[in-house]
């Protein structure tokens, strides 16, 4: 039975791998709403649904930067574009380009979540050829694997079935926008299986533009907000004559060099303000009967966990930012005097530039191993795959040994908060929970232990 279920040639029935990030290809990806495993065709499938075949000696060739195919068993996947989004870095890769990765998927140090294999099938190009003589090495390795793992492996196989484009539940060559919300029950299993391409929000090209920015243009358009700002309530408070009113007949002056201190309660006050939009907002399960609920759900953050590395959707258009920005603007000057409260609004801000452009280096970027920001990323990226439908788990560790400001993890990215060595992190609870770092006694983020495929 393991032997047939090794050698055969359906693109889509076979076990698949994840790397952990995005790969751009031309090829089509159909979510079914049949499977819960969602469902990808690819380029490499001739019209009769026949895979190529590639000897031991081709694939052992494609070793390099610019052509790095990997082997599951007997499937053959190229992973080129892959490399530089890989978390563990794109030497951990290339070192085991042209073998088989079999082992270093299943684990130890780190087996990837189902949901996360599910999306590897789209970089499948072919079986190696069955004469190879590494094919039979193959199989003879894959007869010594525990018979356990070997369940597991056909069961997460058995979830799938060929996928019909007429049964799909969105059709992928029109906006989504309009789509998503006639998806009633199916919308929270759909949105949940991430697919690896762009997506298209509307038709108007003037709104489908609205909704993409470069990552760079928030902090070119934040960033001299906050540095003026910054130099004007300095200046303001210079000048001695901001007072609080604590009562009617009692105030304070407020000094200068209280500035710093506004600054980063600011950056604080928006990290409390990030962790309830996404707790209650971004990750809430919208009434399946709503379509109007299921269309915002989906337009503010399910977009983000359906196309995960659409790289120009991870940070928030400066465009509609704006609106956004200007009613905080508002409400805090109406509740502080003026420099007291332009003090903590650009303090905020500030922490949201910092929170966009770590939430994007967490998708895009190649932290060495070992770091700090490595752990964040292989972190964050559990979320997008493994604990997608868990609430906002709070996340803390120290920026250094010593006290000082902590960067706070919510699910969907980054944020500021928490001060000194008393932070703690509240573990994701459930399956395949991380092993923790112990500092001073805090329990903190995961040790990345060995190679992160």
């Amino acid at each position: 039975m393991l032997m047939s279920w090794c050698q055969r040639s359906d693109a889509v029935s076979a076990k698949s791998v994840y790397f952990w990030s995005l790969f751009q290809r031309k090829s089509p990806i159909h979510s079914s709403g049949l499977c819960l495993s969602g469902h990808l065709t690819t380029e490499s499938m001739s019209p009769s649904g026949s895979p190529r075949f590639f000897s031991e000696k081709e694939v052992a060739r494609h070793c390099t930067k610019d052509s790095c195919w990997v082997l599951l068993g007997t499937r053959v996947y190229d992973v080129t574009g892959f490399l530089r989004m890989h978390p563990g870095g794109e030497a951990l890769i290339l070192r085991r380009s042209g073998t088989d990765i079999s082992r270093e998927m299943d684990g130890p140090p780190h087996r990837h979540s189902e949901n996360a294999r599910r999306w590897m099938e789209q970089y499948y190009i072919g079986e190696l050829d069955r004469d190879s003589a590494q094919d039979r090495q193959t199989l003879r390795e894959r007869r010594k694997t525990p018979e356990h793992m070997r369940e597991e492996e056909l069961s997460a196989a058995s979830l799938c079935s060929k996928v019909d484009p007429e049964t799909d539940l969105v059709d992928w060559e029109k906006p989504l926008a309009w789509q998503v919300g006639h998806l009633g029950e199916k919308y929270d299993t759909w949105v949940h299986q991430p697919v690896d391409r762009p997506i298209r929000l509307f038709q108007s090209p003037l709104m489908e533009a609205s909704t993409k920015t470069s990552w760079y243009m928030v902090p070119m358009v934040w960033m001299p907000l906050v540095f003026y700002l910054s130099w004007y309530c300095y200046n303001t408070l210079a000048q001695e004559q901001t007072r609080v009113f604590l009562t009617t007949e009692y105030s304070f002056l407020v000094h200068k060099y209280a500035f710093p201190l506004f600054f980063v309660l600011g950056m604080f006050l928006w990290s409390f303000i990030e962790y309830c939009i996404h707790r209650f907002v971004f990750h809430m399960r919208p009434p399946a009967h709503n379509y109007y609920l299921i269309t915002i759900h989906f337009l503010l953050h399910g977009q983000h966990h359906k196309s995960p590395f659409d790289g120009s959707r991870l940070v928030f258009p400066p465009g509609l930012a704006s609106p956004v920005v200007g009613g905080f603007y508002l409400l805090i000057r109406q509740l502080f005097p003026e420099a007291v409260g332009l003090s903590l609004f650009v303090g905020g801000l500030c922490g949201y530039v910092a929170y966009d452009m770590i939430h994007y280096y967490l998708h895009y970027g190649s932290p060495q191993k070992g770091s700090y920001m490595y752990g964040l990323k292989a972190y964050h990226v559990k979320h997008h795959f493994e604990h997608q439908r868990a609430a906002p788990q709070l996340s803390a560790a120290l920026a250094g040994n010593g006290g000082g400001i902590i960067v706070c993890w919510v699910d969907s990215g980054m944020m500021w908060g928490g001060v000194g060595p008393w932070a703690r992190r509240r573990s994701l609870k459930g399956k395949g929970e991380a092993e923790h770092r112990r500092i001073g006694g805090r329990r903190l983020l995961p040790r990345l232990s060995g190679d992160v495929l």
